[in-house]
């Protein structure tokens, strides 16, 4: 088949930027980074970019398509051929570019050193045998032990956009893997280093992280699990962590978000009065309901019932979002983009049955 792809190539000494279009005949069955190896062989020998496994492990290969973060293994061409579409390639955003499509990668992994990845047990003698985990104890980090270290949430991440020392969705990912280990006895102080400036709550949740992680990792899910934890512990000193435990409450009260009320509960009663003004000028609008009486939302003790069964499972923290997680893949999702309510549940020592057909 014929490809056609436009590929943004760029010298950093001399700091030129242009879009050469590229056309070349690849097999059916090839991927973008097949593509780029043709082009590469046949065409131009100074196109720069990474590869390694070429099956999604090593995650060297991540690059844009059309201004999203993807494996250039992972990306069949033949559909986007049939379509008659000449994607543009690019080097992925968040991190200086080296040479055409490869990056600096030593910024991301200086953060990934800031999170200790590494396990620390808190024993001074070794064991005399291993330590054998169940299957439950794993599940809070099943997803955070897929990462495969691409950069993909990271090229995506509006909040490096705007902070690029914002520690970053891999980085907090690779944070909870070990704040979740069972076996890792500084979860604390991990968690005390992370609520920090530039740390767990400046996070936007734009959830651009999950969409493009081709891992199924789900850092921003990550990041609520470290928050959460974070609560558990007691470590809420930071402005998100006290907007977060607000937020918690006046939906278990009231059933709503009463906003009125959170800037004096979260920042404080000086910093109520200075935003006066601006809160009258809400209200002449029409955008604040009056105090009272307050303002209660049906059923809300259904959103009370919640509350209290987390509280009697005994789910604080990142155990609550797991058993969430683990729900949501219960769900039977329909090719027209929806869900079956009445899909069966499968019980997780089950295994999961396959497809008929």
């Amino acid at each position: 088949m014929d490809v056609a792809l436009k590929i943004w190539r760029y010298d950093s000494r001399s700091g030129e930027r242009k879009l050469e279009r590229h056309e070349v005949d690849a097999p059916e069955w090839a991927t973008l980074l097949d593509v780029l190896d043709v082009i590469k062989d046949t065409v131009d020998g100074s196109l720069a970019y990474r590869k390694s496994c070429r099956m999604m492990i090593c995650g060297s290969c991540g690059m844009r398509m059309d201004g999203r973060a993807i494996l250039a293994c992972r990306e069949r061409m033949k559909p986007i051929v049939d379509q008659g579409h000449v994607p543009v390639i690019s080097a992925m955003g968040n991190a200086p570019i080296l040479k055409d499509l490869v990056v600096d990668m030593g910024p991301f992994w200086a953060k990934i050193r800031a999170m200790k990845p590494w396990l620390e047990p808190g024993y001074t003698e070794f064991p005399e045998r291993e330590t054998i985990l169940t299957q439950g104890e794993m599940n809070p980090i099943h997803k955070e032990a897929l990462c495969i270290m691409c950069g993909c949430c990271v090229s995506e991440c509006n909040s490096m956009e705007s902070d690029p020392d914002f520690f970053g969705p891999a980085a907090l990912a690779k944070g909870f893997r070990f704040v979740g280990e069972p076996r890792d006895q500084r979860a604390v102080e991990r968690l005390e280093s992370y609520n920090v400036e530039h740390g767990i709550w400046d996070c936007t949740r734009c959830y651009f992280c999950n969409e493009r992680c081709p891992k199924g990792v789900d850092p921003r899910d990550s990041i609520a699990k470290l928050g959460a934890e974070s609560i558990k512990e007691g470590i809420d000193r930071d402005l998100g962590a006290k907007h977060a435990k607000w937020f918690v409450h006046s939906a278990r009260t009231t059933g709503w978000l009463r906003e009125m009320e959170l800037v004096p509960k979260t920042q404080g009663v000086v910093s109520a009065i200075k935003q006066t003004k601006f809160a009258i000028s809400l209200a002449r609008h029409g955008k604040i309901p009056p105090p009272i009486p307050p303002h209660v939302a049906d059923r809300v003790h259904e959103a009370l019932a919640l509350h209290e069964l987390l509280r009697l499972e005994g789910r604080p923290g990142a155990a609550g979002h797991v058993q969430g997680e683990r729900a949501l893949a219960r769900i039977e999702h329909t090719d027209a983009g929806g869900a079956r309510r009445d899909a069966p549940e499968i019980a997780p020592s089950e295994p999961t049955p396959p497809a008929e057909g």
